[in-house]
């Protein structure tokens, strides 16, 4: 059944996916930014993920505002094209940032993975997986147990979306200053 459902989300235009999308869009637009949904929209992918349908493992549809990030014109008299309110990205993947959104929403919850579910012109939305490390159920599976000795694990960019943003799928040469961290690296001359 799963294997179904990959397709099905793989090739979206001509299994029905994309209107069914389209017409789940219209809905979220007007919901909140961190919203908790009663089951995964993408099964297959959550499961992969970790996922499983159980107390203590929860599922938040997160809103990510899409683009560079609005900087207010600051008020001097300066010619436009050294005013510096254009191209300003931010320093993390908007995934990064949709996880922890719902880690600080969830606090008694820890980020295990996420993955996209869909995007518009303005909006794009991530589905996160949120685990109660001290749940009893979770407590006593085996492969779920261990993030409850891990805290913030999003806001120390532990998940995958988080190690991926900070270098480090990678080894070897070229990536020299990614480990510890960038800004250690930095500071290991001083």
């Amino acid at each position: 059944m799963y294997a179904h459902v990959r397709e099905a989300w793989k090739h979206a235009e001509t299994s029905g996916v994309k209107d069914l999308l389209w017409e789940r869009m219209q809905i979220w637009r007007d919901e909140g930014t961190v919203i908790r949904v009663d089951r995964p929209t993408r099964i297959d992918r959550a499961r992969a993920l970790g996922y499983k349908a159980k107390q203590g493992v929860a599922v938040a549809r997160v809103k990510v505002h899409r683009g560079g990030r609005r900087a207010s014109r600051y008020v001097r008299g300066r010619r436009t094209a050294h005013m510096g309110i254009r191209k300003k990205t931010p320093a993390k993947s908007l995934q990064r940032i949709a996880e922890e959104r719902a880690s600080k929403k969830f606090p008694n919850m820890e980020v295990l993975n996420s993955y996209w579910v869909g995007e518009d012109g303005r909006h794009r939305w991530y589905e996160v997986i949120l685990v109660d490390g001290h749940h009893p159920s979770v407590m006593r599976d085996r492969q779920l147990s261990w993030i409850v000795e891990h805290r913030g694990r999003a806001e120390r960019g532990l998940t995958s979306a988080g190690r991926k943003g900070r270098g480090m799928r990678r080894r070897g040469i070229g990536t020299e200053k990614n480990r510890p961290s960038i800004r250690s690296h930095a500071n290991r001359g001083k």
